[in-house]
């Protein structure tokens, strides 16, 4: 990967005229960098849980759908001021209605798309032309998402498909770009409720239903599930004596393992089951509730009460901590696992990489900006790519050695983190309004 050298040239947001033709590059998209000259230029037509669950009413949408085919305009954004680029020149550079809000997903998209608290905007990832609308109708609530809040709701991203279960008793899917290819799960009846989807791994989505007791049972009547997406199909649901939500999924290795944090209403348990079957494999007490947790291998990370990580093994016991030192005062972020290395990120802009087995440090960096914990990072090829606050941007650092590469940022003004997706070539980083697209070499 090249590290460009100064901030890039002609990258000022650009107007098309009245005269332009029917050639003309529709919504927001401004290019920089594209293949043969074709630099589409910005139209005037312009144009996402405490305890596992969300505040009462928080999200309860129902799912319309708006094509891009200009058949219903979407709102245009205001006119957006020149904004100074500094780091690699983006592809093209999208800005959309409304703000983003990227936590309301589960994890990253491996793609680029403009998710707000109105819908779902997909994208073209190779012009960024916008393509189908998903609109939430009613939209979330103003204090919604919140930094307070687990990451679980009503959303979820694989493939090709957005998730919801915002239907009672359905799990329905929508194609990013081509309506006929909906699709819609009926679920059993005794998941007929408020669903909550929790994490996914390895094309497995997973959720619960917490139910309060009712007045004749002294035990809730709570399960938690697995569904399989590329089969369509319901993979196992057990009931559960608990509340009780998974957490994180390890990837189909020698075993495939799903973390659950249970409460007992006296405790806190980690409970590691079969990710296959749902059978329970181990128990353990823990001293709180995980803010996150992260599969890595047959193990899973979760912070310690002093604001550090412990690895701890499928039955649940600690491998190794690594913690701040006397002295010290920092919190780490959900860590990223790569293979045989785990990258911690602290609050303080700190990344250190550290070995899987022993917890080993491998290298530490410090990086131009704080991070917090709507901050997630991705590791594509030799690469590291940390998003920080709008105004830091993001950076790149090489994994092996721990070396800083470039730093990406806009001037205009914010005040999200950005965040981060990739399709291969290319990665996709956006904050507040607007999305770039970078190359990837």
């Amino acid at each position: 990967m090249k590290s460009p050298e100064g901030p890039v040239q002609d990258a000022a947001w650009q107007w098309d005229g009245e005269a332009d033709g029917a050639d003309a590059v529709p919504g927001d998209v401004l290019g920089g960098g594209g293949p043969d000259g074709d630099r589409p230029r910005l139209s005037r037509r312009g144009l996402l849980i405490g305890a596992g669950v969300l505040a009462a009413g928080g999200a309860a949408w129902a799912l319309g759908r708006v094509e891009g085919d200009g058949s219903t305009p979407t709102p245009s954004p205001s006119r957006p001021q020149p904004t100074a680029l500094s780091g690699p020149t983006p592809l093209w550079t999208y800005r959309g209605p409304q703000v983003m809000t990227p936590e309301r997903l589960l994890a990253a998209p491996q793609g680029p798309a403009f998710l707000s608290k109105a819908g779902w905007q997909a994208l073209d990832p190779g012009t960024g032309r916008p393509g189908r609308l998903l609109v939430f109708d009613p939209p979330a609530p103003k204090d919604w998402p919140s930094d307070l809040e687990l990451p679980a709701g009503k959303i979820a991203v694989w493939r090709d498909y957005l998730f919801t279960a915002t239907s009672r008793g359905h799990l329905d899917a929508h194609h990013l770009t081509d309506p006929t290819a909906d699709w819609s799960l009926a679920l059993p009846e005794e998941l007929d409720g408020d669903v909550q989807l929790t994490c996914l791994s390895a094309g497995v989505l997973y959720g619960c239903l917490l139910s309060w007791p009712r007045s004749d049972s002294s035990a809730p009547s709570s399960r938690i599930f697995a569904v399989q997406l590329d089969r369509r199909s319901l993979l196992w649901s057990v009931a559960v004596d608990h509340q009780e939500r998974p957490a994180a999924a390890t990837a189909p290795y020698d075993k495939n393992l799903l973390a659950c944090v249970r409460s007992t209403g006296e405790r806190l348990e980690l409970v590691v089951r079969d990710a296959t079957t749902g059978e329970e494999v181990s128990t353990a007490a823990v001293t709180q509730d995980f803010g996150w947790c992260v599969a890595s291998g047959t193990s899973f990370l979760v912070p310690d009460s002093n604001g550090g990580v412990y690895l701890l093994g499928p039955d649940g016991k600690p491998a190794w901590n690594h913690t701040a030192a006397r002295g010290e005062s920092w919190r780490a972020l959900p860590p990223v696992p790569d293979t045989v290395r785990v990258f911690v990120l602290r609050n303080d802009g700190v990344v250190t990489c550290l070995e899987t087995r022993t917890g080993a440090v491998l290298w530490s960096v410090k990086l131009p900006f704080l991070l917090d914990n709507r901050s997630r990072p991705l590791v594509v090829g030799g690469t590291l790519y940390v998003p920080g606050p709008a105004a830091g941007g993001v950076a790149a650092i090489y994994t092996a050695t721990g070396t800083p590469g470039w730093t990406f940022h806009d001037s205009g003004p914010g005040k999200d983190v950005w965040n981060l997706a990739a399709d291969g070539s290319r990665l996709f980083a956006g904050h507040d309004d607007v999305l770039h697209a970078l190359p990837l070499t």
